[in-house]
């Protein structure tokens, strides 16, 4: 497994809740972690159907385009009563004419979870896949999940995207009630990280 020798990491992505918790998590490395958005990188179409295959094209051209080591995160929430759905789509159903509202996105994925007709608990989970990617197009890749189930209705205001709807397993405090530091220690994020430090940083 390769290790990461260098000093400024890209982060490759445009979302400034996922860049926070991406530097928060890597703070005590001593790396400088600049975003996407600010080296001016365009948002590449994320055309596969897995999180593994849309985070290798975001992290490929990001480290093509700068020179740079590039860390991409692909995540998203799978409700299975919605067999598994958003999944891979979970940001594109935030998707307005305005922007990502991720309240309607809540609210959709709500609704449908009510017409499919299975009742409570609503089991689920968040998924995370980082690669690791250089720019002679070697890469490294780690995934992590968190058990858990969706609740209605929302609750809290910490964390971003469907934290608010998401009871992890073992917890009475959804995402989005929890403080941040507790779910940076036990989100998919967290465990997919773990490895990753274990494996390129350590």
């Amino acid at each position: 497994m390769r290790k990461f020798t260098g000093d400024t990491l890209l982060v490759a992505t445009h979302n400034a809740g996922k860049l926070e918790e991406i530097a928060t998590l890597l703070k005590p490395y001593d790396i400088n972690v600049v975003g996407a958005a600010e080296m001016k990188l365009d948002e590449p179409k994320e055309t596969e159907t897995t999180f593994v295959g849309n985070a290798r094209i975001k992290a490929h051209a990001a480290a093509r385009a700068t020179g740079l080591p590039a860390l991409s995160d692909d995540s998203g929430i799978e409700i299975d009563a919605l067999d598994g759905a958003p999944g891979v789509y979970t940001a594109d159903w935030a998707e307005t004419e305005t922007g990502r509202d991720f309240i309607i996105a809540m609210t959709k994925a709500h609704d449908r979870v009510l017409d499919s007709g299975v009742k409570p608990p609503w089991t689920a989970r968040f998924c995370c896949t980082l690669v690791l990617a250089w720019p002679d197009g070697h890469d490294e890749l780690f995934a992590g999940t968190v058990e858990g189930q969706v609740v209605w209705p929302m609750r809290g205001m910490q964390g971003h995207g469907y934290d608010p709807m998401f009871l992890p397993n073992g917890y009475d405090v959804t995402f989005g009630e929890m403080d941040g530091s507790e779910k940076n220690r036990i989100s998919h994020r967290a465990v997919a990280f773990s490895k990753l430090v274990t494996g390129c940083f350590d």
